[in-house]
């Protein structure tokens, strides 16, 4: 009779995620090539140049307001619907859920952190950054603005460079930065530059952002994803942390011993004296607990522990040879408990005297 089992459609699916290598034995971590840092230099003058046309109010303010003045969401309404949902690309929160979600899978399949610990770097990178030089510079908006012609800046804002285009350069450009393959690296990359040109332009498009802000945006986000191979030697000692941390806590919940680290860290306490000091209160709760309870010894009158010598102390007793129980000369006790009658003993005669005590 055939025995086989039927498995139904979702455990054929983990079924086939099983067969899946855990980790791809192709993957790189991107480099510090020439190439990369030639586009970080360009793109950082490219950054320094927008900064210092608007801080100078060049030609680029007076584009900024000439595009506000033409007021775009005016003049195609019929796609602001559709750009109010686009837009959301570009925020930092549902971005970064989705973007997490999938690199956790991954991180799950291929038994490896790094794609969660360099997004988190990205976007530390990017909070500091750009949110620096946002209250840094102060920028009002086009909705707010007071003075036309002006840059408007140092006046309380926080819109120059652009949050929505940087975070939305960083976090879908990360997912071409851990791409396994070339292929899927290009790919990824065509799409996330889409996604951040038209993140930017629907910020322009619903009057949010001056288009200088969005520039900077690009700028910003870029310098981040280009900068990366500089930290990954902190993201492969950050994912190693984690492991052995892990694996400490494993150790540790299932032999209930204390973890390597906590013994390492007593080793510089132990020097010559204390390590000298430990043994020897280790040897001495060895030697009690290996003394056997000795019974209590039966109490004697006051004649006979007059005439019991007192011990001497052990730092001064001699050292006497191991012998067995048979070789052992008996022994009396050192007193007797009744008063001695010399007329019975005189009676006995020599023969029935006893054997001297304390032999």
């Amino acid at each position: 009779m055939r025995t086989d089992q039927i498995l139904t459609r979702l455990e054929r699916v983990f079924a086939r995620l099983d067969r899946e290598p855990e980790r791809p034995a192709h993957l790189q971590t991107p480099q510090m090539s020439r190439h990369r840092v030639v586009l970080l230099g360009s793109t950082f003058a490219f950054y320094l140049a927008i900064v210092v046309a608007v801080l100078t109010t060049s030609w680029l303010v007076r584009l900024d307001w000439q595009i506000m003045f033409f007021r775009p969401y005016e003049q195609w309404p019929q796609l602001h619907a559709f750009l109010d949902y686009l837009v959301v690309l570009g925020q930092r929160g549902p971005t970064a859920v989705m973007v997490a979600a999938w690199l956790g899978w991954r991180s799950w399949r291929q038994h490896t952190l790094r794609p969660l610990i360099t997004l988190g770097v990205a976007l530390l990178l990017l909070n500091v950054t750009v949110g620096a030089v946002k209250l840094g510079l102060g920028r009002l908006g086009p909705h707010y603005a007071t003075e036309i012609g002006s840059a408007e800046l140092f006046a309380g804002g926080d819109i120059f460079p652009s949050g929505h285009t940087a975070n939305a350069v960083v976090t879908w450009g990360i997912l071409a930065y851990l791409a396994s393959t070339v292929v899927t690296r290009r790919v990824l990359s065509v799409v996330s530059a889409v996604v951040s040109l038209s993140v930017g332009a629907t910020t322009v498009y619903l009057g949010t952002h001056w288009v200088s802000d969005v520039l900077l945006g690009w700028s910003a986000g870029l310098l981040i994803l280009l900068a990366l191979p500089w930290f990954e030697p902190l993201i492969a000692r950050a994912e190693a942390y984690v492991f052995e941390l892990r694996e400490l806590l494993r150790r540790r919940a299932e032999t209930g011993r204390m973890p390597a680290p906590v013994a390492s860290a007593l080793t510089p306490l132990l020097s010559a004296g204390g390590k000298w000091q430990l043994q020897r209160a280790v040897r001495a709760a060895g030697e009690q607990v290996a003394e056997p309870a000795r019974a209590p010894e039966p109490a004697h009158s006051a004649a006979s522990h007059a005439h019991t010598p007192a011990p001497r102390p052990a730092a001064l007793a001699p050292a006497r040879p191991h012998v067995i129980r048979s070789e052992r000369t008996p022994v009396t006790p050192a007193g007797s408990r009744r008063p001695a009658h010399t007329e019975r003993a005189a009676a006995r005669g020599p023969a029935a005297a006893r054997p001297a005590t304390g032999g």
